[in-house]
Parts: structure tokens; C-alpha cells; sequence
């Protein structure tokens, strides 16, 4: 990129740059943290004061050189115990474009983490330890991201230097990843041998591997197409959030976001049991607008008056039939057990209804062993295949475009706590 001119301020450049949303999984102690430390560092995303005590803090632990995990592992727990234990975001930039990255724990027991980085993050960056090779918590992470759709994975087969950089073992590494992601149907992988620790690969070129004429990572998260577009490719979905009434005015105006796909003034648009009318105003903070799009927090005006109230979905004409059961997979994110005909309370959108976990189909098999189907209940950081039977119409649709559509939450009905959280028509295993 060349510098900015006159008329083109920095601003001006950082304000057009695309983001990237990214994910770091893998077991523990394959190096996630030495990892996005030399993301951050050697992006010179670093400010000096936090230099300044990794490399004080390394050397009173007698690091040779910087211990780069130090900038990630920021939790006084966790730079104790030398792990990480939940999702952390960074945030760092190239001159092509900016980063938003979820750097999720290696331990099995935090899976419901991981879903929870992965939901939102375009490319999953998968680190294995090159001496250990592909194992266990590699192929869940993998199932996880197809779970999710994630279709570009990049395998960071980390430590390679402590196997003299072997081309040999990393082509072996290699052909089981691409075998698992192929079976996934993972369309995107990509596998790039690095050492965290001395830098091989992650930013800069190696020196050390004549034999690897691929791209770094780096180079790679600055070159896979954004697919900030995925939502707006879908058809119109706006759930109603609020309902703007001044009586003195006669002004209505339905509040929320539009989660899916665009809306212009003189767009038909569909409300409940059929009924159709015309969007005349699109209103916002800042005044009235044209066209609003996925993302976008907007009042709809409409030419018709209609009884519409919050959780109702305004939608373009292939609208979503609503139904009183459906089926998905769900991620358990909390110590209690669901049962089957437990009782609930279901959030889709903006809409709350009463419910109940009709089955409990499945655990599924993430590891390649032992299934469990039709099991009693499932738990915490389980992930299962459900059937909910809901109290009114919902017009729920299949998950797409990253949860643009498709997800749901189901509420225990006397805490209000979250039990777990779902994708509508989704099946893994």
C-alpha cells in the first residue's frame, strides 16, 4: 500500500481496510500463546510498556530471549499456571487490512469456549505440536469448525524446529490433516510448517526450510477473501426489537438490527400470517436513510398499519414457514444436565417462547469413539443433536453466514440461566 496523500489521509486508509475475523485453537502446550504473541509482535502491535515487562518478566523467570506468551496469557491465574483458560480477543493490523482475533483454550473441558471463538471467526488457525502430530483434540477442533461451517482452516504445524525441520514429517502431518478436512468437507485448508518461538513462518519467511516455497501465515490471513458480505447475500430478515410509538405525531416505527440481507424505501416486505405492505422511511440516529443492511440498527416505517410486536419478523418473500418443533445441535454451557421433555425457554432472534427439549438424539462423536445415541441428558461442553418442541410459531431457518440466521439460545425457566446454545438444522456426526 503507498502512503497516503493529501487527499488521502491515514484515517482515511485504516477507515477502508477490511477486517479479518480469525480463531487460534488447539491442544494444550502446542504454543497458541507463543503464537499470537509473535502475531502481535513481530506486526509491531506491541506498545513499549508491554514490551518492556515481557522482557523484564522473561528474564526473571530465566527465558532466553523474549517469552512471548506473556502478551496473551494476561491473567494473573493463567501466568501462573502457564495455560489459557478462556477466549481472549486481540486485536492487531497490517498495512492491508486489520485483525480481529479469539484465542481459545487448549483443554477439552473448555470445548463450549471454543464453539464460542469459532461462531464468529471467518478462518480457524489450528497449532499442533510437529513432534506429536495430528491428535484427539486436532480432529475436535476440526469437527468443531465444520460444525460451525468454517471452510478455511490453516494448520500451523508449530515446533518444527524441534524436528530439525523435517520435510518428512511435515508432509506426513500434512496428508492426515488434508485427509480429515477433506472427509469434513473443509474446502479451504491450507498447512504451513512455523516455529512460534523463533519465528519461522508466522510473519516472516524461514530461513530454515529451503524445501517449504509456500506462503507464511501472515501472508495467508492477508490473502483469504473477507466474507463480510455472507449476511448480505442472504434474503431480508429483521426481527422487531421495539415498537417506536409518539401518538402525538402518529409516528410507528418498528425498531431492531437487520441481521440478514438489505432494505430500501419502496422494498415489500412480509409480517406474520401473510400480510404484506411497503417500507416508507428508514430511520437512524443520524436521519432518515434509503437503504439499510445487514449489521445496520434502523427504525422501519411502514405504509401500512399493521399489529406487529417485539419478536415478530419482517422479511423479504421467501419468508421462513413458522413451526412448533424443529431440530439442531446444541453446545452445553453449563454443570446442569437437559433432559429430554425438560422444560425451557427458547430464544431465536429477538423472540422468547416457552419450549421443551422434545429428544436428546445424539452426543456427537467428535472424537471417533464411542457414540452415544439416544442418551439420558447432555452437559457441559457437550455438544448434542436435539429436537425442541416450541409453545408458539417460531420462523426459525437453517444457521447460515456465520449466525446471521439460524441460532437460538435455550434458558432454564426458574434461574434464567443459559443452558445451551444451538444451531437450527445443523448435524455433525
Amino acid at each position: 500500500m503507498s502512503a497516503p496523500t493529501i487527499t488521502q489521509t491515514a484515517t482515511d486508509v485504516i477507515s477502508h481496510r477490511q477486517t479479518l475475523r480469525l480463531c487460534t485453537a488447539g491442544s494444550v502446550d502446542d504454543g497458541k500463546s507463543t503464537f499470537v504473541g509473535r502475531l502481535l509482535h513481530d506486526t509491531k502491535s506491541v506498545l513499549a510498556d508491554q514490551l518492556a515487562s515481557v522482557e523484564q518478566t522473561s528474564a526473571d523467570r530465566g527465558f532466553e530471549g523474549l517469552d512471548l506468551s506473556l502478551l496473551v496469557d494476561g491473567l494473573r491465574a493463567e501466568r501462573e499456571q502457564g495455560i489459557t483458560i478462556d477466549v481472549a480477543y486481540r486485536y492487531f493490523a497490517t498495512d492491508k487490512r486489520t485483525f480481529i482475533l479469539a484465542d481459545t483454550p487448549g483443554h477439552v473441558q473448555y470445548t463450549r469456549n471454543t464453539v464460542t471463538g469459532m461462531s464468529t471467526s471467518q478462518v480457524v488457525v489450528l497449532l499442533i505440536d510437529a513432534r506429536h502430530g495430528v491428535v484427539e483434540q486436532t480432529v475436535r477442533h476440526l469437527n468443531v469448525a465444520a460444525l460451525l461451517g468454517v471452510k478455511t482452516v490453516i494448520l500451523a504445524v508449530n515446533k518444527i524446529d524441534l524436528v530439525d525441520y523435517s520435510e518428512d514429517v511435515f508432509n506426513t502431518i500434512r496428508d492426515q490433516f488434508l485427509a480429515k478436512a477433506n472427509a469434513l468437507e473443509i474446502s479451504d485448508p491450507h498447512v504451513v510448517p512455523i516455529s512460534a518461538l523463533k519465528g519461522d513462518n508466522v510473519v516472516e519467511r524461514s530461513t530454515h526450510m529451503n524445501w517449504y516455497t509456500g506462503p507464511t501465515v501472515l501472508e495467508l490471513l492477508e490473502e483469504i477473501p473477507v466474507n463480510s458480505g455472507r449476511a448480505l447475500e442472504l434474503d431480508f430478515r429483521f426481527p422487531i426489537q421495539y415498537v417506536l410509538r409518539e401518538h402525538a405525531s402518529d409516528y410507528r416505527a418498528y425498531a431492531g438490527s437487520v441481521t440478514a440481507g438489505s432494505i430500501r424505501v419502496g422494498d415489500e416486505v412480509t409480517a406474520p400470517e401473510g400480510r404484506t405492505t411497503t417500507v416508507t422511511h428508514i430511520d437512524t440516529a443520524d436521519g432518515e436513510v434509503e437503504e439499510a443492511r445487514a449489521g445496520d440498527a434502523v427504525a422501519l416505517r411502514l405504509a401500512d398499519d399493521i399489529d406487529l410486536v417485539r419478536g415478530d419478523l419482517l422479511a423479504a418473500s421467501s419468508r421462513p414457514e413458522p413451526v412448533r418443533e424443529f431440530y439442531g445441535t446444541v453446545v452445553g454451557l453449563t454443570e446442569k444436565k437437559v433432559a429430554p421433555g425438560q422444560a425451557v425457554k427458547v430464544r431465536y432472534g429477538t423472540s422468547l417462547v416457552r419450549g421443551r427439549v422434545a429428544s436428546v438424539d445424539r452426543i456427537v462423536d467428535i472424537d471417533g469413539e464411542n457414540p452415544v445415541s439416544e442418551p439420558e441428558n447432555f452437559g457441559l461442553n457437550d455438544i448434542a443433536h436435539v429436537t425442541i418442541m416450541v409453545a408458539n410459531d417460531l420462523p426459525v431457518e437453517d444457521y447460515a453466514a456465520r449466525g446471521a440466521v439460524g441460532n437460538f439460545l435455550l434458558i432454564d425457566q426458574s434461574s434464567g440461566n443459559t443452558l445451551a446454545a444451538g444451531l437450527v438444522g445443523t448435524r455433525l456426526g
